[in-house]
């Protein structure tokens, strides 16, 4: 796994604690329903090319998709751990008990 997620997530929270005002992640950060609205879009542009476009726009769609959810999170002071967390959980409550 690349390093690269927690980077994107630390310049996040740079432009969070130092909005700069021509950055795009401080306009979303300023905004949490344009945020919202941006993942929604992102959403439906994944979906699109997972069903009709070469992969490599799949992966520019999904990319986007989590952009924009990590800058969502943060405008509303959650974190990527916590989503993680979520995950391990509902993966916990599958898993056989002994």
């Amino acid at each position: 796994m690349s390093d690269f997620l927690q980077t994107l997530i630390d310049i996040i929270a740079e432009r969070k604690a130092n909005p700069e005002p021509d950055s795009y992640t401080t306009s979303l950060l300023s905004d949490p329903v344009r945020a919202a609205q941006k993942v929604g879009e992102e959403a439906t542009e994944v979906v699109v090319a997972a069903l009709a476009q070469p992969d490599d726009r799949v992966l520019n769609e999904m990319a986007d998709l989590v952009y924009h959810s990590l800058v969502l999170l943060s405008s509303r002071s959650l974190e990527w751990n916590q989503v993680l967390d979520t995950l391990e959980h509902r993966h916990r409550k599958d898993l056989p008990e002994d």
